[in-house]
C-alpha cells in the first residue's frame, strides 16, 4: 500500500507481472475509487465546456464519451480527463485524483453563470474498471446477460434504489472493458461481486503496478509524469483531442503561437536496445553526447520483456529509429526511439 493522491492505495494484489498478464490474457479488475466526478448541466453547459476543454463537446451524441484536455492560459496541461454527454443539457466528467481540487478551482474561474449548475460528487462515488478480453463476459455475469454492453466511447445511466449508476466505455489499457461509478456506500459489494465473476474467468484483482505498466505499453500519458503545467498537448502528441474550429478556448493562442513557432520538444517513446535495468522516471537521456531530456515514465514491459519509456526529445532525436542512451545508475544504455504505442493487440484468429 503506498499514499496516491490523499489515498491509501495497492501496488500489488498477486503481483504486478501476474496482474499484467491477467489483463492482456483474460480479465482484471481495479479499484479506482480515487477518480473524481463532476456533473455539468443547464442550458450553458454545453458552451461552457467548449470554452473550458480542448475537445469539441458538440460533437457528442447523448451516451457518447471522448477525451479532453484541460488547459493553463499558456497551453499548458491541467488535467487530462473523459467528458459524457447525458442528455442535451448534462455532462459526466471522470477527471485525475490527484487534480480534482485543481480541476474544480479552474472551472470555477471561468464563470459558470446562471445557466450552468455544477456539483463536485467526487466524494460519493465509489468506481471500478473491469479490463480484458473476457470482460464482457464479467459484465453479462454481474448486470445479466440482457443488458446491453458499453461499447468504447459510450455511457449508461441507471437509476437505482441505491443511487445512479455510470457505466462507461472507456480504458486505460489498450484492452476491451468498461468503468462502473457507482455510489460510495455500496462500491465495496460491487468489488466483490465483479471480482468473483472475473475469478470465474480466470481474472484477478488489479493494483496501481499493473495499471501503469499495462498503460505504458499504450503509450498513455500519465498525468504529473507524461502531462505538466508546461507541456502542451502538441508537444504531447495529443493535437487530435484539440479542435481549433469549434471557437475560442484557454489556451488556444498559446497552442497556435506555438504550432506556428514549431513545437520546441515532442514526447517520443523509446525502447531499450541493450541489456539494462529498467529505465525508470527522471533518468537522464542522452543525444549525440549531450544531455537533452530526462525519462518521463519508463519501466519494464511485462508483454514485451523490454524496457519501454518515454520523455520529450528535441524534435532531431525525436525521430523514429534515433539511436539515444538512457543513464542507468551512472551507466548509460543504448535505446532506441520508436512509434508509440509499444504493444499492438494480436488479431483473433477465426
Amino acid at each position: 500500500m503506498v499514499p496516491f493522491a490523499g489515498w491509501e492505495m495497492p501496488v500489488q494484489y498477486k503481483g504486478i507481472v501476474d496482474e499484467h498478464k491477467a489483463v492482456r490474457g483474460s480479465v482484471g479488475v481495479f479499484d479506482i475509487s480515487h477518480m473524481g466526478q463532476f456533473l455539468l448541466e443547464g442550458r450553458g453547459a454545453e458552451a461552457f465546456l467548449n470554452r473550458a476543454l480542448t475537445n469539441n463537446v458538440s460533437k457528442l451524441a447523448s451516451g457518447q464519451g471522448q477525451y479532453s484536455l484541460l488547459l493553463n492560459a499558456n497551453g499548458g496541461v491541467i488535467d487530462d480527463l473523459i467528458v459524457y454527454r447525458l442528455s442535451e443539457r448534462e455532462f459526466f466528467l471522470v477527471v485525475n485524483a490527484s487534480k480534482i481540487d485543481e480541476d474544480r478551482a479552474q472551472l470555477e474561474s471561468l464563470g459558470f453563470g446562471e445557466d450552468v449548475q455544477f456539483a463536485d460528487i467526487s466524494a460519493q462515488m465509489g468506481g471500478i474498471a473491469v479490463q480484458g478480453p473476457k470482460s464482457r463476459e464479467v459484465f453479462a455475469a454481474v448486470f445479466g446477460y440482457e443488458a446491453s454492453f458499453p461499447e468504447h466511447n459510450t455511457i449508461f445511466v441507471s437509476v437505482t434504489n441505491s443511487g445512479v449508476l455510470y457505466l462507461c466505455g472507456t480504458g486505460y489499457t489498450g484492452e476491451e472493458g468498461f468503468e462502473f461509478f457507482a455510489p460510495a456506500s455500496g462500491i465495496r459489494d460491487w468489488f466483490a461481486k465483479l471480482n468473483s465473476a472475473a475469478h470465474d474467468q480466470g481474472g484477478m484483482p488489479c493494483a496501481l503496478g499493473a495499471r501503469d505498466t499495462l498503460r505504458l505499453e499504450m503509450g498513455y500519458p500519465l498525468n504529473g509524469n507524461d502531462l505538466a503545467p508546461d507541456k502542451t498537448p502538441l508537444q504531447a502528441g495529443l493535437g487530435f483531442f484539440v479542435d481549433f474550429e469549434k471557437g475560442d478556448f484557454v489556451g488556444r493562442e498559446a497552442l497556435l503561437a506555438q504550432k506556428a513557432a514549431g513545437l520546441p520538444t515532442k514526447l517520443t517513446g523509446f525502447h531499450m536496445t541493450s541489456q539494462s535495468p529498467p529505465p525508470r522516471a527522471h533518468y537522464a537521456v542522452w543525444y549525440e553526447g549531450a544531455q537533452v531530456a530526462e525519462v518521463c515514465s519508463g519501466g519494464m514491459s511485462p508483454t514485451l520483456s523490454q524496457g519501454i519509456g518515454m520523455a520529450y526529445l528535441p524534435l532531431a532525436a525525436s525521430k523514429l529509429g534515433t539511436a539515444i542512451e538512457i543513464e542507468i545508475r551512472g551507466k548509460r544504455y543504448a535505446a532506441e526511439t520508436v512509434k508509440k504505442p509499444f504493444y499492438h493487440k494480436q488479431p483473433v484468429t477465426p
